[in-house]
């Protein structure tokens, strides 16, 4: 009975000593998300105070570009899409990031190898052991199948692959972050490209109305009607709308060709080719979602990436902790050995072996204890890293919600502006063909007239970059029937339901001591 019982009790523990070493537990911290003030809505008041035409954006989506209606527009940026090379780039780092992954996953597993050794040795008959009856050439042939596992009893393989997975989401949302700045950038400088082209057809127009004047002014000159001021006067004028206008043309030059590497073209095209306009509709200026703020963590692709890397450093913690614990390695093999190949794989040649081993690190020279140390300073950078990321996206939210309210009004008074200096440079003409003006008053009102329509056009790309600043901001599109539904975190097509569910487990807060 005594011995029925000590056997079931060691039955027992072997069975207690075997889940442990099959599950074990993962020393360091877990992950928890870090606790933010962030505000409950946006201050539509305020946005409301700044501009009174506000109204939300209903058909957003991702596909936010599409509101300008602008299929030239729409063709750039799938354009940029495909062959931008930063978006090579990072698309090409989440393959890394993934075959990373992948390699941290193969530790938590055996390495089976097969091996085949066959050598043939003659003995001296003058050596130190004498031969006997053995016969000087002897052959032997071995063959193994050989097994190495390390068990993961304190998690240290776990946390390399949670590390590894958190890199791998962090590269992806980069990539993410990379495509949501691209599509900003191209539309912006389009605008900047459509604007530069408005701006040079003006001083183009205005540079041909003074050389007519200039002409008729030398006529006049030569015939003794006007007086030598009036005439360097309109040369000076002529001359500076001249320079003006090359200002212009090298700053839509510069436009074209930045909008050109945007796409990704190649040199030639970069040299030779123009880019095509179309024309981008009116767009209402845009009211934020009042329930987005709370989600703009995970709408964010760059606020996805920096918690993803501070989800890997918090891991790394616990790859670093592990070394402090033994190490229990399993060896093995099964195999045959004979001196005859022909009989190598007979039932008397097979052999077999089984080894076990544990390490405990007893003194080091503080080696453990600096890794764990400098992992610990890195999940601090992260996490303080982190936190500036979030605190930065609100104020790119804040600054393009701004920017949008400040760029509507100036372009409302530039508009008024031009319209005013319109007529009154009518009125000038009038009162100069009558004597009651001088040319002096005209010139001055011309001056003023192209200051103000380059100034409105300026304003018109400023207002619809704004808009385009603000999708950057709020990490693309939205509708507003959807706004939570756009809001889940990004997963890969290509990754598992259970990948989702690692991301969706790691998400969760700031380092917590288990």
């Amino acid at each position: 009975m005594n011995n029925y019982r000590h056997s079931h009790a060691r039955n027992r523990l072997a069975a207690l000593l075997g889940a442990a070493f099959l599950a074990g537990c993962a020393v360091g911290p877990d992950y928890e998300r870090p606790a933010f003030q962030l505000p409950e809505r946006w201050s539509p008041a305020k946005q409301e105070n700044a501009a009174t035409a506000l109204r939300p954006a209903d058909s957003a989506g991702e596909r936010w570009w599409s509101l300008f209606a602008d299929p030239v527009l729409d063709a750039l940026i799938a354009e940029a899409l495909v062959h931008n090379a930063d978006a090579k780039i990072a698309a090409a780092r989440v393959l890394e990031a993934r075959a990373l992954s992948n390699l941290a996953d193969t530790s938590r597993y055996p390495t089976v190898s097969a091996g085949f050794n066959a050598n043939r040795t003659k003995s001296s008959e003058l050596g130190t052991y004498p031969l006997g009856t053995m016969p000087r050439i002897q052959n032997d042939h071995v063959a193994t199948l050989d097994v190495s596992y390390e068990l993961d009893l304190w998690g240290k393989y776990r946390r390399a692959s949670e590390a590894a997975r958190a890199d791998l989401f962090a590269a992806e949302s980069a990539r993410e972050s990379v495509r949501l700045s691209l599509t900003a950038q191209v539309a912006q400088q389009y605008f900047t490209l459509i604007a530069a082209d408005g701006q040079v057809a003006i001083a183009k127009r205005t540079l041909a109305s003074r050389s007519e004047t200039l002409a008729l002014f030398t006529k006049r000159f030569a015939a003794g009607t006007l007086s030598e001021y009036a005439l360097h006067q309109q040369v000076a004028e002529h001359a500076a709308t001249r320079s003006q206008l090359a200002t212009l043309q090298q700053a839509h030059d510069r436009a074209e060709s930045a909008l050109t590497i945007l796409l990704g073209r190649s040199p030639r095209e970069v040299m030779e080719r123009t880019i095509e306009r179309g024309k981008p509709a009116a767009v209402a200026d845009l009211i934020v979602p009042a329930g987005l703020p709370s989600e703009l963590l995970l709408r964010r692709p760059d606020l996805r990436e920096a918690e993803q890397q501070l989800v890997a450093a918090n891991a790394r913690i616990g790859n670093a902790r592990a070394e402090y614990f033994p190490s229990l390695g399993l060896t093995g093999y099964l195999g045959s050995e004979s001196t005859s190949f022909s009989e190598l794989f007979s039932g008397p040649a097979s052999t077999f072996n089984f080894a076990a081993n544990i390490t405990q690190p007893i003194w080091n020279a503080g080696r453990i204890d600096a890794n764990v140390e400098a992992a610990e300073a890195r999940r601090d950078q992260a996490l303080a890293q982190y936190q500036r990321a979030v605190a930065n996206a609100f104020k790119d939210v804040r600054d393009a919600l701004a920017a949008q309210a400040a760029a509507s009004e100036t372009l409302d008074a530039e508009t008024t502006r031009a319209a005013a200096l319109e007529k009154a440079l009518r009125q000038a003409k009038l009162q100069f063909d009558a004597g009651i003006a001088s040319r002096l008053d005209v010139l001055d009102v011309e001056r003023n007239l192209l200051s103000a329509e380059l100034a409105r056009i300026d304003s018109e790309r400023a207002r619809k970059a704004a808009l385009a600043d603000i999708f950057k901001a709020l990490g693309g599109g939205w509708s507003e029937t959807g706004v939570k539904a756009s809001a889940k975190p990004h997963s890969d097509s290509s990754l598992t339901k259970a990948d989702g569910a690692s991301i969706l487990s790691l998400q969760t807060g700031l380092a917590k001591e288990k």
